[in-house]
């Protein structure tokens, strides 16, 4: 896999969003990409699944403008795909892109994606990061994982992905889900080249 451009260069990523449960670490993962001004542009996809979630954890309802309700505010760098939108430039090696994030990634498309399905843009755009060796981070979350979940994940980080399982760190004392997610994202994006300057880091006494 090629590495991930340096703290100079400007991040373009494709973020995606599917039916798992975790709503609130999308919504952080958005907001952090949208603050950071290391990333130029964020193409971002919400699968159907993953509107009915927001819908059912965030209160959150409908596709139209749906960064701006996720940010509370509108946004120049984030630019919405459908999910059905298979002539977007992010499914095409060509496009210029450094690397991908699913968060969270349902066992449906982790499963698509290690079997190269790519029937809709978010399984194209991942099958795209594969072949270019580009960054892809699969961020499950499932449990417990039966032996079909734990294949499809071998297949998946044999093919080049990474796979970031969603777990929350607890050594840092978190106050609220929020500050869990928000942890958990800033993993995510240092794991990406993206470090952040309110990340956690455990110390060596």
């Amino acid at each position: 896999m090629t590495a991930p451009p340096t703290l100079s260069s400007s991040f373009n990523i494709t973020f995606a969003v599917t039916g798992a449960s975790g709503s609130i670490y999308a919504a952080e993962m958005l907001r952090a990409l949208d603050a950071d001004p290391r990333v130029s542009r964020v193409n971002f996809i919400a699968s159907e699944s993953a509107l009915r979630v927001f819908a059912e954890e965030l209160q959150i309802s409908g596709r139209n403008g749906l960064p701006e309700k996720l940010l509370g505010a509108s946004s120049s760098k984030v630019h919405q795909h459908s999910d059905t939108d298979i002539g977007a430039g992010i499914a095409s090696g060509s496009y210029p892109s450094s690397g991908m994030m699913i968060l969270p990634c349902s066992m449906g498309t982790l499963a698509a994606i290690a079997n190269g399905l790519a029937s809709n843009l978010i399984q194209r755009a991942a099958d795209v990061c594969l072949k270019e060796r580009r960054p892809l981070l699969l961020c499950v979350r499932e449990t417990p994982l039966n032996r079909i979940h734990l294949r499809n994940m071998q297949l998946a980080d044999d093919a080049g992905a990474t796979i970031f399982p969603v777990i929350p760190t607890l050594y840092d004392l978190p106050q609220s889900t929020t500050e869990m997610a928000r942890q958990y994202v800033n993993r995510v994006l240092a794991h990406l080249g993206l470090p952040q300057p309110g990340a956690y880091q455990w110390q060596v006494d």
